[in-house]
């Protein structure tokens, strides 16, 4: 997010001596991104970040999968994910490919015995039931239902629930997440006829710093495994950092839609992109006002990518017998749009309350057998007529 940030006590230059009262040196680090080239902040620790005391096992979270080559359409009833206690063990990669991985999750409990770094992946964490406090080593940020967590990747956090009703929706992304860049002028602003701006956007303003020295339990996401390591120094000993690579949250209310008065594509709703995938927010918003217009979207076809739809709440106008905690997988090969009834149940109607998450990834998902065990194989004959 191209957005500068400070937070805490940082020297007048980078990569010059700064001391603490009793004379020691702070340690420097730079978190960077694309070699050097990428967003990237520099911190600063009470120890050296560098400090390992143990490797101890290492066991693989690679998705199980069901079918690597679908053209079917899927309706998963996300809901059906059984809660778990364990932040990590709880999260279900769903659906799958080279390039993200789609995951539902239901923790009850914060994580309290570990620290979490993914290196894989930056990673989009959607809340739809839960508040709570992201806590990370460049501060925290408060969560509550609509909002989305993002997270760079290399970025060591806990996650604290205030109940253990708490429903997440992740996207864990190889490739960096950015705001959309047709939203974006040449400097990195946010245009005026953006949907969201840098307002909207929530930035880390509590720093925890620990000077402790002890043994820390990291669990750390590479390649598809988790390693544990127990490092040394308290993760949390930042004192103070600068630069663009942070943890920053936004809200799905915050979003504001685009209108016409014709139906308007879905690039509309975009929120944040890849180079391999987009997200996008659908939320309450008025109808096309052209006064033979058709609200509900016109059928299309998937040649480039597949779409996954999650709903969160309303009534969703296109989809017939759809709830909250639902995934619909359109897959490219075959067209979609709206089921029967639904256009002409649109004609007429001002206003929509639905809101959702999508994600239109350009290379095919795979359907793990964690998404075979909560799947509806019929949905793809809910059109015929």
């Amino acid at each position: 997010m191209p957005i500068y940030h400070k937070l805490g006590k940082i020297p007048h230059k980078r990569h010059i001596q700064f001391r603490k009262e009793n004379g020691d040196l702070y340690y420097e680090q730079l978190f960077g991104t694309i070699g050097f080239d990428g967003m990237s902040t520099n911190m600063y620790h009470e120890h050296r970040p560098t400090q390992v005391k143990e490797i101890k096992k290492q066991y693989s979270v690679a998705p199980k999968i069901a079918k690597a080559n679908n053209i079917q359409s899927y309706r998963l009833r996300g809901f059906q994910v059984d809660p778990q206690d364990d932040f990590l063990e709880s999260r279900k990669i769903v659906l799958t490919n080279s390039d993200c991985h789609i995951v539902l999750a239901a923790p009850r409990k914060s994580t309290t015995d570990y620290f979490y770094k993914n290196t894989d992946s930056d990673e989009v964490i959607f809340i739809h039931k839960g508040t709570g406090k992201l806590r990370t080593m460049l501060g925290n940020l408060d969560f509550k239902y609509g909002d989305y967590l993002v997270i760079p990747r290399g970025m060591i956090y806990k996650i604290d629930f205030d109940t253990e009703d708490n429903r997440l929706f992740i996207v864990e992304s190889r490739r960096p997440v950015y705001t959309p860049k047709q939203y974006r002028n040449w400097f990195g602003q946010l245009l005026e006829h953006s949907p969201f701006c840098e307002r909207d956007i929530r930035r880390p303003e509590e720093l925890e710093t620990y000077d402790e020295k002890g043994e820390f339990l990291i669990k750390i996401k590479k390649k598809d495994e988790i390693f544990d390591l127990v490092y040394a120094t308290h993760p949390f000993d930042v004192v103070g950092y600068d630069g663009f690579n942070y943890p920053y949250a936004f809200s799905i209310h915050d979003f504001e839609p685009i209108t016409g008065r014709i139906h308007l594509p879905p690039p509309i709703h975009q929120t944040f992109e890849t180079d391999a995938f987009v997200i996008c927010s659908f939320v309450p918003r008025l109808y096309d006002y052209h006064p033979q217009s058709i609200p509900a979207p016109y059928n299309h076809s998937n040649i480039d990518a597949d779409e996954v739809l999650y709903y969160v709440d309303g009534d969703f106008m296109s989809r017939n017998d759809i709830e909250a905690g639902h995934i619909s997988l359109h897959p490219a090969g075959i067209p979609h749009g709206p089921h029967p009834g639904a256009v002409e149940r649109s004609i007429g109607k001002t206003e929509t309350q639905e809101l959702a998450v999508m994600v239109d990834t350009f290379k095919p998902l795979m359907v793990t057998e964690e998404a075979m065990k909560i799947a509806d194989e019929k949905y793809y004959q809910s059109w015929l007529e």
